[in-house]
């Protein structure tokens, strides 16, 4: 153990540490000192050091993990609309999410939407369908409702129809389709053919947040993230996200000391047939790596030309990119090598990924990329070939858990045997090709990291279906791995986080089970009991409340959906937390036919009894008419 020469801030002691350092895997207690690892160790090693104003946690034996990183997250954009979101990430039937969404309808004031904005499949729902458009509109006749499921579709009740001024005069959008009854109305059903151009442009046209909302918003989202365990991202930029408009909330809150997750993003352009012009301009006025170790900057994409964007939707048939892509995308690769700027490719399908190789090994042979920390996102169908490809020229693949969401699409266009390896992420790791994983959130799977995890593990989609042969699941200390020191990588931070060892970032999370002992099954289900970044206690919760550092205001607006329902999977811990609350306990004699099912097996039927008056008065229950 090396010590530390001087009395340390912070030290956590008793518990059962992977540090994830090949010298010293486990350990028991490690001590911090400005923001850093300064001591990793047994006990009797580590408490020696503390000084009279040395803040000490006992861990009572849990297991200690690194903070897991997200290697594409859009968490900028996510968090300027977090507060108005209402989340189906984690619900398990559609009467439940239906019983969410008719009492945010209730409580939210005109003009305002109501938005279910990605985070889920209708594979995860008992049910395993989505509403109809007609439910949308019996649940809310007059408040606007957005649902976005995936890249595949969007359904707007009538309010939102009109709210967004889409008619029978609305030519069809390109990319996408308006779907028509057969007087040529569009019933409010939006489809994304081949590209989500549609489904993203609508969403636009809604309701945005203040300024000062989308500060609380964006705190409110990390705040999530670290109850989650993320103590770091990659933000991936994203549509309808311009550099430096929509960067303003986090930059401030980067200047203001507030940021709880470490931040490094990429730059992705929104102006088709301009994307040359804009990486020019910016590649003038910004600088790689500029910012410090949680704001910074981290090269070019997910976008780099318009032209090469093969959106996935596996309900569709695989888009063949047009014949201009070759050039577009050598023109912006040429000024961002010369800049040395390393950049992100999203690319779906292996067809894709070959034609952006045949560029990229152009351009190196006039201006070398070995260096450059570049990387392919996504890559669902990548070939050997190409994975061979990207090795020689000293790339990367980030991998996101697509396919735990869209994983029964896949199959049923491909086939069960297409899908064992898609992505071959173990197949990635065997060729010593850098990978990493991510979550690709929020509008397409969840932000949550369990699940990627999860999918990692047991090969399963979130609906149950076993993608997977064993063979190329992974292990748990793989999994762990491409969640930590294998993201650092991809945006050049190896050696300075991703490991709990003496001179890394100290950031590290205690889940609420041994990730290495629990079920499979309930990997999922992991949440963070004590979350820690830069040796600052970002998140506690149960014995570990006490000792937070961070306090966040209570969300804005005061309807917002993250005041009822909080974030991944709270809803079902609230619930379980509390005792049966049957028709009986509340006063019926009957079952409450408000939304088709009894109260015991309503989404409420676990909430505190102070809870129910509101919840089912909003849903016009007679029982709570008093």
């Amino acid at each position: 153990m090396t010590e530390a020469p001087q009395s340390p801030e912070l030290i956590l002691h008793n518990g059962r540490i992977t540090t994830l350092d090949r010298g010293r895997p486990e350990a028991q207690a490690v001590a911090v000192a400005d923001g850093r690892f300064v001591a990793v160790g047994d006990n009797t090693e580590v408490m020696p050091l503390a000084g009279t104003r040395t803040r000490i946690i006992d861990l009572k034996g849990q297991r200690v993990l690194p903070g897991l990183i997200d290697n594409h997250l859009h968490i900028i954009r996510g968090g300027l609309n977090y507060n108005l979101e209402l989340r189906w990430d984690g619900v398990r039937s559609l009467a439940d999410a239906m019983a969410m969404l008719k009492q945010q309808v209730a409580v939210t004031p005109a003009p305002q939407w109501v938005r279910v904005v990605g985070g889920f499949t209708e594979h995860q729902f008992a049910e395993k369908r989505l509403p109809t458009i007609e439910e949308l509109n019996a649940v809310a006749p007059d408040t606007p409702v957005f649902l976005l499921h995936l890249y595949d579709r969007a359904i707007l009740n009538g309010a939102a129809l009109r709210a967004v001024g889409y008619t029978k005069d609305t030519p069809e959008p390109p990319g996408g389709q308006i779907i028509r009854d057969g007087a040529g109305n569009p019933t409010g059903l939006l489809l994304a053919k081949p590209n989500a151009s549609i489904l993203y442009a609508t969403l636009a046209k809604g309701p945005k947040l203040p300024f000062e909302y989308q500060l609380n918003s964006t705190r409110h989202f990390m705040r999530e993230l670290n109850r989650l365990g993320v103590t770091g991202a990659i933000d991936a930029g994203g549509g309808f996200q311009n550099y430096p408009d929509d960067y303003a909330v986090i930059e401030q809150l980067a200047a203001e000391n507030q940021l709880t997750i470490r931040l490094a993003y990429n730059l992705f352009t929104q102006k088709p047939k301009q994307e040359k012009e804009d990486f020019l301009n910016w590649t003038k006025t910004s600088t790689y790596k500029q910012g410090d170790d949680y704001f910074r900057h981290n090269g070019a994409g997910e976008m780099l030309v318009f032209s090469a964007a093969d959106f996935e939707d596996f309900r569709q048939a695989r888009p063949d990119m047009p014949p201009q892509m070759e050039g577009d995308l050598e023109e912006v690769v040429r000024v961002l090598a010369q800049n040395r700027w390393p950049w992100r490719m999203h690319a779906t399908y292996d067809e894709t990924i070959s034609r952006a190789l045949d560029v990229f090994e152009k351009v190196n042979r006039e201006i070398p990329l070995q260096g450059l920390n570049w990387f392919f996102d996504h890559a669902e169908t990548i070939s050997e070939r190409s994975i061979d490809r990207v090795a020689a020229l000293g790339g990367g693949i980030a991998v996101q858990h697509r396919m735990a969401y869209q994983g029964e699409y896949f199959v049923e266009r491909y086939g069960p045997a297409a899908a064992q390896a898609t992505p071959p992420v173990k197949r990635i790791l065997e060729k010593g090709v850098r990978t990493s994983a991510g979550t690709d959130a929020t509008r397409v799977a969840s932000y949550n990291p369990w699940v990627s995890l999860s999918w990692l593990i047991t090969g399963k989609t979130v609906g149950g279906m076993g993608l997977y042969p064993r063979s190329h699941c992974l292990d748990r200390h793989e999994a762990l791995r491409m969640w930590t020191e294998h993201v650092t990588w991809f945006s050049n931070e190896e050696g300075k986080k991703g490991q709990i060892k003496v001179g890394q970032l100290a950031d590290l999370i205690v889940p609420d089970r041994d990730f290495f002992a629990c079920p499979e099954d309930d990997i999922a289900d992991t949440t963070s009991l004590l979350t820690i970044v830069g040796g600052r206690v970002v998140y506690g919760s149960g014995g570990f409340a006490t000792f937070e550092d961070v306090t966040v205001p209570p969300a804005m607006p005061e309807w917002s959906p993250v005041r009822t329902y909080g974030g991944y999977g709270a809803w079902a811990q609230q619930r379980n937390a509390q005792p049966a609350i049957t028709a009986a306990a509340c006063g019926c004699s009957h079952g409450c036919g408000v939304h088709g099912h009894d109260h015991a097996n309503a989404w409420s039927s676990r909430l505190p009894v102070s809870d129910l008056k509101s919840f089912w008065g909003a849903l016009g229950c007679a029982c709570w008419a008093v």
